[in-house]
C-alpha cells in the first residue's frame, strides 16, 4: 500500500487552523472542503484518461478526457460527508456511493450498516473519503469490500492518519486479501501524527472530526 503525505504550505496552513480548538464548526467545514480539494488534486494524479483531439478557434489540439467507467467517490458516513463537496468540485463527473460502518460491540469488528455501492466494481477507480485514519479498522474493511467487488485502484483520502492506523490497515489487508491481489491501494493524507491515545484518538490530532463538522448528536 502506498502512503502519500502531501507536503504543501497551503495544506499545512489549513490543517493548522483545523487543529485549533477555537475554530468553530462553520469555519471547520469550509476549511475541510478547501483542504480536501488540495488533497484530491494530488490523489487524482493517476486518474485514468484517454487521448482526444479538440478543435480550438484556430486549429486542432491534442488533449485528454476522463475514461469510462467514471471514478467512484465514496464518503464513509458520517464524517466523510464533510469531504464530499471538496472532492466532487474537482471531479464533477464522478459518481458517488455511500458506505456506513460501525463497530460491533460484541465482536469489536466493523459492521456495515449502509451500502449504496454497485455490486460490480470491475475496472473502477474508487476514492474513499474518511477524515481520520485512527485505528484503521473501518478503512481496512472498506478497502477490502471494494477490492472484493472488483475495484482495481482505490485511494483513501484522509485529513490525518496515525502510524498505528496505517500499519493496521496494511496488516489487515494482507491478512484478508493476501498478497496476490492486483489492486493498487493508496492513502493520501495531510499529515501522519504522533500516535493514538488509549481511547483511540489521534494525538495531537484535531478531535472528533464528525462532531467538529456537525456538532455532537
Amino acid at each position: 500500500m502506498e502512503i502519500l503525505v502531501v507536503d504543501h504550505p497551503l495544506v499545512a496552513h489549513k490543517l493548522t487552523t483545523l487543529r485549533d480548538a477555537r475554530t468553530d464548526s462553520p469555519t471547520f467545514r469550509r476549511l475541510t472542503d478547501e483542504l480536501v480539494t488540495l488533497l484530491a488534486y494530488e490523489a487524482t494524479r493517476d486518474v485514468r484518461v484517454s487521448d482526444v483531439t479538440v478543435e480550438t478557434p484556430l486549429a486542432p489540439a491534442p488533449g485528454v478526457q476522463l475514461t469510462r467507467p467514471t471514478p467512484l467517490v465514496i464518503p464513509i458516513l458520517r464524517a466523510g460527508l464533510g469531504m464530499l463537496d471538496g472532492m466532487t468540485r474537482l471531479l464533477p463527473t464522478a459518481e458517488v456511493g455511500f458506505l456506513g460502518m460501525a463497530r460491533n460491540e460484541e465482536t469489536l469488528q466493523p459492521a456495515t450498516y449502509a451500502d449504496r455501492l454497485p455490486q460490480d466494481l470491475a475496472g473502477r477507480q474508487c476514492y474513499v473519503l474518511d477524515p481520520m485514519l485512527a485505528t484503521g479498522g473501518t478503512l481496512a474493511a472498506s478497502l477490502k469490500l471494494l477490492v472484493e467487488r472488483g475495484a482495481d485502484h482505490v485511494t483513501a483520502i484522509c485529513l490525518l492518519a496515525a502510524p498505528e492506523g496505517l500499519e493496521a490497515v496494511q496488516t489487515k489487508l494482507k491478512e484478508s486479501l493476501g498478497e496476490d491481489h492486483s489492486a493498487v491501494l493508496r492513502v493520501v493524507t495531510a499529515a501522519v501524527d504522533e500516535q493514538l491515545n488509549e481511547q483511540g484518538f489521534i494525538i495531537p490530532g484535531l478531535g472528533d472530526a464528525g462532531d467538529r463538522l456537525y456538532g455532537c448528536v
